[in-house]
């Protein structure tokens, strides 16, 4: 069952659709054929913008963690044997800290919603029963329904599409190897006999670049999202660093 058929979502999908579209009008005699692009990156730098209050509450709760995280691990050393103990002593320094385990997981539930919407509108070929009108509009000639995945398989990718297409893979692994090395942690001391194997550093380096995968399957329109949204969250993410410093972690 396709969850953006259900009325009420299938609703309100047609109503940022139809604000995306409008917006797309409006735009059209200063962006001309490319004014669908455009308003597809306003309304994600807006939605961004909205969900600000939500990357920082992310922020003070990744340095909650970072700043209890070498006490967990003396409690973890002293009662580990003692799974009750170990979780009556761990929820006490929560609740001494007056913090939560679950600290910033509320706001990443809060803005799913919002960010899964916008992120349908560039993904479905159908919205509310009718065309999505979006796909079918261009970016310097290559339509937002087009996916550089899907031309290579049938065949039909041209210079056009390639460069295009391209280009904004290109763009999102460029953020994700600056998020790399930006917003690189180090891992903290490991006892010699902890049954936790260490993470390697370089599956830590592919992740950052999982999103330019995705980008290379998904349509264009959705490509253009993920790498404003990428190079949103790498921006914001290093003013928050800044006011929410981790101790130890490289700036």
């Amino acid at each position: 069952m396709d969850l953006f058929a259900f009325p009420p979502i299938a609703a309100l999908l047609d109503l940022a659709y139809a604000g995306l579209m409008g917006l797309a009008a409006s735009l059209t005699p200063l962006a001309g054929a490319s004014a669908a692009s455009a308003a597809v990156v306003l309304v994600t730098l807006l939605v961004r913008a909205l969900l600000i209050p939500a990357g920082i509450s992310q922020a003070k709760a990744e340095q909650i963690r970072w700043r209890l995280a070498p006490k967990l691990r003396d409690l973890q050393k002293r009662w580990g044997k003692n799974p009750e103990r170990l979780q009556r002593e761990t929820m006490q320094l929560y609740r001494d800290e007056q913090t939560s385990p679950f600290a910033g997981l509320l706001p990443v539930l809060a803005q799913a919603p919002v960010v899964g919407v916008l992120y349908a509108l560039f993904l479905h070929t159908v919205i509310a029963g009718h065309p999505n009108a979006l796909l079918d509009e261009t970016l310097l000639g290559v339509p937002l329904g087009t996916s550089l995945a899907g031309v290579i398989g049938e065949g039909t990718l041209d210079l056009p599409t390639a460069l295009v297409c391209g280009a904004v893979v290109l763009a999102i692994a460029c953020v994700g190897e600056l998020t790399r090395r930006l917003l690189r942690m180090p891992q903290p001391a490991r006892e010699v006999d902890s049954p936790v194997p260490p993470i390697p550093a370089g599956l830590l380096g592919i992740l950052q670049f999982a999103t330019a995968v995705v980008a290379v399957f998904v349509p264009l329109a959705a490509g253009l999202y993920l790498a404003v949204t990428v190079t949103w969250t790498l921006v914001q993410r290093l003013i928050l660093r800044r006011r929410y410093p981790l101790e130890g972690a490289e700036r």
